[in-house]
């Protein structure tokens, strides 16, 4: 369970880095107030009903039935952080956290028995048998 947990979390992760950095383009094409086509990462095929470029007069331009609705999301460019960009708190939360995860991985150690050289108290009478206590 664990390791699968850890990498569905690796995975998520990944994920969401590849989704911060890359650079999103999603261009609508419309015709008549219609939606013709979407694209991504590309240019939208036109409905073939634009005006052309000549410049015949100027109120074609006001009455052209067509439009482009362009949506850009930039990708973060700048991902080398150093040690010293962050405060002191958010080192020390770093140092703290990071201790934590390598202690994780470290075996337990063995108790030490500091009382080995004092023996038991003997028992002068039987508790269980005087309470009548007894494991089934």
């Amino acid at each position: 369970m664990k390791n699968v947990l850890h990498r569905v979390f690796s995975v998520s992760l990944a994920l969401l880095l590849l989704a911060s950095t890359t650079s999103w383009r999603v261009e609508k094409h419309f015709c008549m107030g219609h939606l013709v086509d979407i694209a991504l990462f590309s240019n939208a095929k036109s409905c073939g009903m634009d005006m052309e470029n000549d410049p015949i007069s100027e109120q074609e331009e006001f009455m052209s039935c067509c439009s482009q609705e362009v949506i850009i999301v930039d990708g973060q460019d700048n991902l080398k952080l150093s040690f010293n960009d962050f405060n002191f708190d958010q080192q020390v939360f770093l140092v703290a956290i990071t201790n934590y995860y390598f202690d994780l991985f470290e075996e337990p150690s063995q108790l030490k028995i500091l009382l080995s050289h004092y023996p038991p108290p003997i028992l002068t009478k039987d508790i269980h048998i005087l309470d009548q206590v007894f494991l089934i």
